[in-house]
């Protein structure tokens, strides 16, 4: 299923003869970022990798268990499919909004969120995180499927979940190796997957499950949305051969996860722990009598501020995989994960975001189907260009409450 960027190099550590204790230094690709990373491998006479503790760069530093290097080799499928794959999926289709139900939709997100996604081939989700209102779906029978595999955006529920139980912080550095050592923040905003792996088998997949399961992995997120179908987050762990608990919490192998799904989570995390039922009202009545309708209160109001450094890096750092988003839009400051992966000839693109605007905090998620065009940092740069879109039209300006003293100045 898809490429998977760091399998090549490190297949290659089969062919080579390592003498005990030697270092090797090699590339591997961070996620579906092309920048690569270097590191260091140390094969012991026991054939095993060490994750060591690094005391000296933090006092919270970390100490996971050993991973057979053999084995961690054995449970990856390579595929050079970065070159090879051939895709049957188009990235561009025409009348992607026919169908939609609009009339309870913000009229001005919508529009922006049209005008953004343009003819590229996927939907857009935009979320009062404060309510669970959606302000605007694109593409809602995309939007209302049965899901896709969320590639890298899993990251986000494992850095939470690793949060939670307490094996890092933001700034703990995890021994990936050798000497090269990473700690979350980096590891969101570059999207390093072997990071990511790390935390998943320290975890187990039964705690991997525990929270994602909490955080709306593998139920409906919304409130009678009519037509909204069930992602899947599976009972049995990944077999070894394709990767195990490492590959589920690096790109979300075996997952299938909604647009609606991600969203959920990321506006809980915008709005400091509380998971709603999203909701899309489909008339002007139903807008009127909107209330939200809470599922339930995540835990993790106190690890929200770790996760975020590592969002908005991925947007801000020179080579966070969401960068390109600041093509478009800088006005104020977005929280964001990016995903790319593909499976059967069809690539996928996800890229969720949270905009910390003058008028409060919108959830958006914006995913892809396609070929080569078809990606995250795309996701993330249609992103910027609904963010502006949105800004063009004076949607983030603070509204001015109508008080008698305006009326009275108003009217001299």
């Amino acid at each position: 299923m898809g490429y998977r960027s760091t399998g090549l190099i490190l297949s290659l550590l089969l062919f080579v003869g390592l003498a005990n204790a030697t270092p090797i230094r090699h590339h591997v690709a961070s996620g579906h970022h092309r920048a690569a990373v270097h590191t260091v491998v140390y094969r012991s006479s026991r054939g095993t990798l060490h994750r060591t503790e690094r005391a000296a760069r933090s006092s919270r530093s970390v100490s996971l268990r050993r991973t057979s290097i053999h084995g961690r080799l054995r449970s990856r499928r390579y595929r050079h499919s970065l070159v090879y794959e051939r895709f049957t999926t188009s990235s561009f289709a025409e009348n992607m909004t026919a169908g939609d139900v609009t009339a309870g939709e913000d009229p001005v997100v919508r529009a922006a969120a049209v005008e953004a996604l343009g003819d590229m081939n996927g939907t857009v989700l935009a979320i009062d995180p404060s309510t669970g209102r959606i302000l605007a779906m694109v593409n809602q029978k995309l939007a209302l499927s049965s899901g896709a595999e969320p590639c890298s955006t899993i990251k986000v529920a494992v850095a939470l979940a690793a949060l939670k139980e307490g094996l890092v912080k933001d700034d703990t550095p995890v021994n990936l190796g050798g000497h090269y050592s990473l700690d979350l923040t980096h590891a969101l905003a570059k999207s390093v997957n072997l990071y990511f792996e790390v935390l998943g088998r320290a975890m187990g997949f039964e705690r991997v499950k525990h929270y994602a399961n909490e955080f709306g992995l593998g139920e409906l997120a919304g409130y009678n949305i009519p037509g909204e179908q069930l992602g899947v987050y599976p009972d049995t762990v990944l077999p070894e051969s394709k990767g195990g608990v490492g590959r589920m919490c690096s790109f979300g192998e075996s997952i299938s996860m909604t647009p609606l799904q991600l969203g959920a989570l990321v506006s809980a995390i915008a709005n400091g722990g509380t998971l709603y039922y999203l909701q899309h009202p489909t008339t002007p009545e139903e807008l009127a009598d909107f209330e939200p309708k809470m599922k339930r209160q995540l835990d993790i109001k106190d690890v929200i501020p770790e996760i975020l450094p590592g969002m908005r890096g991925a947007v801000d750092f020179s080579n966070g995989t969401a960068r390109s988003l600041r093509e478009n839009f800088m006005q104020f400051p977005v929280f964001g994960k990016t995903g790319t992966c593909s499976n059967e000839g069809t690539r996928f693109g996800w890229f969720v975001s949270y905009g910390q605007s003058p008028v409060g905090p919108i959830v958006t998620v914006i995913f892809l189907e396609g070929g080569r065009p078809t990606f995250g940092p795309k996701a993330a740069e249609l992103t910027g260009e609904f963010y502006r879109a949105m800004y063009d039209r004076n949607y983030f300006v603070p509204k001015v409450p109508v008080t008698q003293a305006s009326m009275s100045l108003g009217g001299r």
